[in-house]
């Protein structure tokens, strides 16, 4: 299948990053390379993109839309947490901008062999990297109950989370738990049908913490995010685009530690602590999707666009 991905909030994210045409950018979640396919488009000879995912299907697509571009992009099938390793490794000390489209892609939602989809009857997987070992299949059939209830409860913000990890671990003594349809049967037996007809799809919650802890996307974002912004030049640019309340709390915590400036307390006559702020927000609150986009891209929903620029 054809990679495809809708690029949300693409018109803010490329203007929010003021870009140079002789500039250096990365884009740290390739995807389906909607990003840096605009990046490309105001480069010159001189400018230079850095598209990274850990994604071979979406390298693999990229090089194809991006061909009339070769010149001046260098793709790595990596993980956006070492990017002080890949940029080292390229000879790139300092760069222009960078922008960071979190979360899953279209095309691994909607390629149900992936086990990323509620919607699709398939193997469970959810890895983003195929070559990784930890997979939904072991989280589903070998985390004990009580590490099953942490993870929906953490990354999944589900109020039943103990509730569908024992059902989880009543149903795999049985036999093991193979496919997302299977998964999703169980968690609508552990929800309330009250419950289940309120708000969203009622595995919705579930499946997104599962694939975070697959993909342990929550656990390196921090420091990324501190490392882009090190490794950016005086008026560079970061753009982050979220789609859930734990990252976005994660970036815009992160975003607002790196914009404060002295720590001592207000009684102290002078700043002995010497702390200065290192970048400046673009935009104190989030850019959120216009009612076109939402129209044209429902998925585009719950997306936030926080900008910040390097001092």
């Amino acid at each position: 299948m054809e990679f495809h991905h809708i690029s949300v909030l693409l018109n803010q994210s490329i203007e929010a990053l003021n870009i140079k045409p002789d500039g250096i950018y990365v884009d740290a979640t390739l995807g389906g390379a909607g990003h840096s396919l605009e990046i490309c488009r105001l480069l010159n000879h001189e400018g230079r993109l850095i598209g990274i995912d850990q994604d071979k299907d979406a390298i693999e697509a990229a090089k194809d839309r991006l061909r009339d571009y070769k010149d001046r992009i260098t793709l790595v099938h990596d993980n956006f947490s070492n990017i002080r390793s890949i940029l080292r490794d390229l000879r790139i000390d300092k760069i222009d901008g960078v922008i960071m489209d979190l979360g899953v892609s279209s095309h691994q939602l909607d390629v149900g062999e992936r086990g990323f989809s509620y919607q699709h009857d398939a193997v469970l997987d959810m890895r983003m990297n195929r070559e990784a070992s930890l997979s939904a299949y072991q989280v589903v059939n070998e985390y004990s109950e009580q590490e099953l209830a942490r993870v929906i409860q953490d990354y999944g913000e589900e109020k039943w989370a103990k509730k569908i990890a024992k059902f989880i671990v009543q149903e795999r003594q049985k036999k093991a738990i193979r496919t997302t349809g299977e998964l999703v049967e169980i968690i609508k037996k552990a929800i309330p049908a009250s419950a289940r007809r309120e708000g969203s799809h009622p595995a919705k919650r579930t499946f997104q913490a599962i694939r975070i802890e697959v993909n342990g996307e929550l656990a390196v974002l921090e420091q990324a995010v501190r490392n882009f912004v090190d490794l950016l030049n005086t008026g560079g640019r970061m753009a982050v685009i979220t789609f859930h309340s734990l990252e976005d709390r994660i970036v815009k915590q992160t975003f607002q530690a790196l914009a404060a400036g002295c720590e001592c307390p207000p009684s102290f006559p002078v700043c002995i602590c010497g702390k200065k702020p290192v970048i400046q927000l673009v935009n104190r609150k989030p850019i959120l999707p216009t009612e076109e986009e939402l129209q044209r891209n429902p998925r585009s929903r719950s997306s936030k666009l926080r900008v910040v620029e390097k001092l």
